[in-house]
C-alpha cells in the first residue's frame, strides 16, 4: 500500500551529479587556461633574456623581437608641440602700465612664431622621400598691427587684480611652394606666388593695484 503523504518516488527527483560534473569541468578548464597562460609568459620572459635565449637554443620572438622603426617626423612633432606651448601658448603677466600715455604693445610676433602658425595652417612636413614632398622657399613676411587696446582693471582668479592687454597682428607670408612627386610619374609643381595670411594674438596681462570692491545693488 502506498504512503498517502508521499508525493513522488525517488525516480522523479532530479539527479545532481551532472551539475557537479559540469562545475568540476569548468574549474579544470579555468585552471588549465591559467596554467597555460603562465607557462607561455614564462617562456617568453626566459627566452628573451641574454643574447640567444634559454640554454643557447636560440629561442626568439620572431618578428616581434626586432625594434619597430619610427619615423623621426613623430619625434619632431612632439618636440615642436612642446616648443609652441613653452613659447607661444602661455599668457605672460607683465608689470603695471606706464602712466602718462596710452599703453602700446611693443612685442610683435617673431618670424619663428609666424612660421609655426603657417605650418599649422599649411603644413609641408610629413612627406615621403622620393615619393611625395613639399618644400617652401624664398619666404617674405609682412607684419601689421590691426588692434591694440586694454581692458579696465578687474580681478582674475589665480592672478589677482590685472588688466588684459589685447594686441592683434595680421601677418602676410609670400613664398615659393614646390611639390615634388616621384611616383608613378615623376614631376614637380612650383607655385611661385603663394600667399598665406595668419592672424596672431599677443594678449597679455598687466598687474594693477587694488580694484574697487564689488558692491551688491539694493533691490
Amino acid at each position: 500500500m502506498n504512503d498517502p503523504l508521499r508525493i513522488g518516488s525517488s525516480a522523479d527527483l532530479p539527479s545532481r551529479k551532472p551539475r557537479k560534473v559540469a562545475r568540476m569541468t569548468s574549474k579544470m578548464t579555468s585552471t588549465l587556461t591559467r596554467f597555460g597562460t603562465l607557462c607561455l609568459l614564462t617562456t617568453v620572459v626566459i627566452s628573451s633574456t641574454g643574447c640567444y635565449g634559454l640554454g643557447g637554443s636560440n629561442y626568439n620572438l620572431g618578428i616581434l623581437g626586432f625594434p619597430i622603426p619610427v619615423s623621426p617626423y613623430y619625434q619632431h612633432k612632439q618636440e615642436e608641440k612642446f616648443h609652441n606651448k613653452e613659447r607661444y601658448d602661455r599668457v605672460p603677466i607683465l608689470g603695471p602700465t606706464t602712466s602718462g600715455g596710452p599703453p602700446i604693445a611693443l612685442d610683435p610676433p617673431s618670424d619663428d612664431e609666424v612660421m609655426q602658425a603657417l605650418e599649422q595652417a599649411r603644413p609641408v612636413q610629413g612627406g615621403i622621400p622620393l615619393i611625395w614632398e613639399k618644400q617652401r622657399n624664398d619666404v617674405r613676411i609682412i607684419k601689421e598691427k590691426i588692434a591694440d587696446y586694454i581692458d579696465p582693471p578687474r580681478f582674475y582668479p589665480l592672478i589677482g587684480p590685472a588688466q588684459l592687454h589685447h594686441a592683434h597682428y595680421k601677418c602676410t607670408i609670400y613664398f615659393d611652394e614646390s611639390t615634388i612627386i616621384g611616383y608613378p610619374v615623376p614631376h614637380t609643381l612650383r607655385d611661385r606666388e603663394a600667399i598665406e595670411v595668419v592672424y596672431i594674438d599677443h594678449n597679455h596681462f598687466h598687474m594693477v593695484g587694488d580694484v574697487e570692491p564689488y558692491t551688491t545693488p539694493n533691490l
